[in-house]
């Protein structure tokens, strides 16, 4: 009986712990705002030769959600973040003459680099703008970097962008 009360104990604890990060990440999105202009009108976000709407809005917002959580990290206490994307070109492309049926596989080649256009802006906590500008970021270079996470179809943009944040949002922002 008490090693049945025990292990529900036990669980309770577990939930109650993987509750807390949870808790804690409104707050954090609360302090990146990310929005996109267009994105229909993007270079390319598509997810096959013959895009489909769902599958362009799954990409955005796969971008949108890498930026809100990894932004956090870089900023100082108290700072936010305002990110306006105005075009996404995702590495590789669509080559559906190669194969039948291969219309749903994004090649990816040094040809075909990732590219993102934004423009930003970093207030602190009394709203002043401590840093503003636009962006067009591309990674010319983006096959030769060691990357580990080839099972994210956005990891060329993702590792775009946590450059451009490590560089704009970094130290040398905290030390302002």
């Amino acid at each position: 009986m008490k090693t049945k009360h025990l292990i529900i104990a036990a669980i309770a604890a577990v939930g109650a712990i993987g509750t807390l990060p949870a808790a804690e990440a409104p707050a954090d999105e609360a302090r990146v705002q990310v929005t996109f202009v267009n994105p229909e009108k993007f270079t390319d976000v598509r997810d096959d030769y013959m895009p489909t709407d769902k599958g362009q809005a799954a990409n955005v917002e796969a971008i949108r959600e890498h930026i809100e959580k990894t932004a956090v990290r870089h900023l100082p206490e108290g700072h936010k973040l305002a990110v306006t994307i105005t075009d996404i070109d995702m590495a590789g492309d669509f080559e559906p003459w190669h194969k039948p049926g291969a219309e749903d596989v994004r090649i990816i080649k040094d040809i075909y680099p990732p590219r993102v256009d934004l423009e930003f802006k970093i207030t602190d906590a009394a709203g002043q703008v401590v840093k503003e500008g636009k962006r067009q970021l591309r990674d010319l270079s983006f096959m030769m970097k060691l990357n580990i996470r080839r099972d994210d179809m956005h990891r060329y943009e993702k590792e775009l962008l946590n450059d451009w944040m490590r560089s704009d949002l970094g130290p040398k922002l905290a030390k302002r």
